[in-house]
């Protein structure tokens, strides 16, 4: 059960054990995700991706406590999959994160609307989906969470990457609105918004390149502690690293000097 006793901020009451289930945990933010949250002992994890090999590897190193289920989320059958799996191995889930995702980059002119329907598919429907699914197991076990990872680009849209921002742009308002629908059912549901970080899918060369922007990138671990306190600690919104949260900020204030700036930036690179 995630209660107040599993906040971050105060000691643990009990060590009755709790299931989490990660999506795209097979490296970067899902990795560094369970990693966090496995240094709970009552922590049982259910790791989720494509990549057998990894997640078989990550499993392994975290012991009996994990288990994995390789899937691509955007199969039809892969949510009931994933929670016939998670019926039988535990009965119960009280945490899902949905980080699972890929990057889009294509001009709108380029891409079409093929381009962002493929990505609303891979980076909304399948967390839509998937929580669809698991919902009544969250229920069944409130106090219960969900945190769902979004992007910077849901807040503030670059150029060329169209796709990818109304896709987690989408997400982050369906979040939004399922914090007050699961409320009274004892569900929170979280949101982390994490900037620029360095992984596979995004390798940041162009902001690694130059010493202005090279300070803006940060590591997948910076995004975990954002999930813990999003998930377990049942907070409502967290951007990593939290300085991120300003251009959001700014965006709102004034969007035509934030549009200025962003195509400054992306002329120069």
């Amino acid at each position: 059960m995630l209660t107040g006793a599993h906040d971050a901020r105060s000691p643990r009451g009990s060590q009755q054990p709790f299931v989490v289930l990660i999506t795209g945990a097979s490296g970067g933010i899902g990795r560094a995700a369970a990693l966090r949250i496995a240094r709970d002992p009552a922590a049982r994890m259910v790791l989720v991706a494509r990549r057998e090999g990894r997640l078989r590897a990550l499993a392994e190193s975290l012991g009996e406590r994990a288990s994995f289920l390789a899937a691509d989320l955007v199969e039809e059958q892969a949510p009931a999959r994933i929670r016939a799996h998670v019926e039988r191995r535990h009965g119960r889930l009280d945490l899902l994160v949905n980080n699972a995702g890929r990057a889009s980059r294509a001009s709108f002119a380029e891409g079409g609307h093929a381009d962002v329907r493929h990505a609303m598919a891979i980076n909304f429907d399948a967390q839509v989906r998937l929580t669809e699914a698991l919902l009544p197991m969250l229920r069944a076990s409130a106090p219960s969470a969900i945190v769902n990872v979004a992007s910077m680009a849901a807040r503030v849209a670059s150029p060329g990457t169209g796709a990818y921002c109304a896709s987690k742009a989408a997400l982050a308002a369906w979040s939004d609105s399922l914090w007050f629908e699961e409320r009274p059912y004892g569900v929170h549901v979280g949101l982390v918004i994490p900037g620029a970080i360095l992984t596979e899918g995004f390798p940041q060369a162009e902001l690694l390149a130059k010493p202005l922007t090279r300070w803006m990138v940060s590591t997948p671990e910076t995004v975990a502690e954002g999930i813990h306190q999003a998930g377990v600690g049942r907070r409502c919104e967290r951007y990593s690293p939290r300085p991120y949260g300003l251009e959001a900020a700014l965006r709102i204030l004034a969007p035509g000097v934030v549009r200025r700036v962003v195509s400054v930036a992306f002329a120069r690179i």
